[in-house]
């Protein structure tokens, strides 16, 4: 679809304004499309010789019209998996509910139905009952903070922040800082920016911010900077800079699981004669290497570093103590 799509939303531009009846020419049509004169006489010749449009000039009017109000823009030529992926889309929307970006991609999604021809009828309505996409909660993100921040990465300028600390609630943090870039991570949005105060890059939760003022200061994206190798070889949305070896065993009841899935772009795994499975990997960062591996309950054990095998036993141990 997005091969063809550019020109043929031209064309029905170009039908819906012959069927206005005011006679437009090739400037007006050009102007009201953002684009070449030569652009729109090459989509007329299209209509007229590829799609048998019965279009005609008009030298007194100075402008096209059909010569038959009857004729009607042939079906665009969408396959039925064409129109699965587009149902299917729209279904996969639903996750970004509660979020500013849901209407943005609902307003963008209806345009693209609406540029089909009235022969191609969409309707994803079928999918709801057939389709689920089960997505992690979303935290809440005020579209006024979500406003300010977008418009300040986009045009590179710095903004005040008023930051909730996770570790307490009611504790709040200001600091200016040069937002870089906006990452999505488990139904979190979170921005990566240099803080002006530490003269570092940090992380903060969008949702944990309750006031953004874009400030009239303005800053460069240093050329250098990547968001993956910022990253590095991080475990989720946080990174440090010392690296660790991860090493993991996993019981043969959920070794199958472990497989199927990439959990990490360096790891390894080596199956045991018992069954068991051993994952290896490297990471910047353990905190939620360790969240990730209490979901797995007593079917995983970690071997290394010693580091993460001693916040483990700390967690399991402060976690058995409250159900005594």
């Amino acid at each position: 679809m997005p091969k063809f799509k550019p020109q043929y939303r031209r064309l029905l531009y170009i039908d819906r304004k012959l069927r206005e009846g005011a006679y437009p020419n090739c400037s007006i049509l050009a102007a009201g499309w953002e684009v070449s004169t030569k652009t729109i006489q090459r989509d007329i010749d299209y209509l007229k010789w590829e799609l048998d449009a019965p279009i005609d000039y008009h030298r007194a009017r100075h402008g096209y019209y059909y010569t038959e109000e009857s004729y009607r823009l042939p079906a665009i030529n969408v396959s039925e998996s064409d129109l699965f992926a587009i149902c299917v889309a729209e279904k996969a929307l639903e996750q970004y509910k509660g979020t500013p970006l849901y209407e943005k991609l609902a307003s963008v999604f209806s345009r693209i139905q609406e540029s089909l021809p009235e022969a191609v009828a969409v309707d994803p309505s079928w999918a709801d009952a057939r389709f689920s996409f089960i997505a992690e909660p979303a935290a809440k993100i005020d579209p006024g903070i979500w406003s300010a921040i977008t418009r300040a990465i986009k045009d590179n300028r710095s903004i005040h922040l008023r930051h909730i600390s996770p570790e307490e609630l009611k504790q709040h943090t200001e600091r200016d800082v040069d937002p870089y870039h906006l990452a999505s991570y488990r139904g979190q949005w979170y921005l990566i920016a240099l803080c002006h105060r530490s003269g570092k890059i940090r992380t903060f939760a969008v949702s944990r911010i309750d006031q953004a003022e874009l400030l009239e200061q303005r800053f460069e994206l240093p050329g250098d900077f990547s968001i993956d190798r910022l990253l590095g070889s991080h475990f989720g949305i946080m990174w440090g800079e010392e690296e660790y070896k991860v090493k993991i065993r996993f019981s043969r009841k959920v070794a199958p699981y472990i497989k199927e899935r990439q959990w990490h772009p360096t790891q390894g795994l080596s199956e045991k004669r018992d069954g068991s499975l051993l994952l290896s990997f490297t990471t910047n960062h353990l905190n939620e290497v360790k969240d990730w591996i209490l979901t797995w309950g007593p079917a995983a054990r970690v071997l290394a570093p010693k580091e993460l095998v001693g916040r483990m036993k700390r967690d399991l141990v402060a976690a058995a103590d409250l159900y005594k």
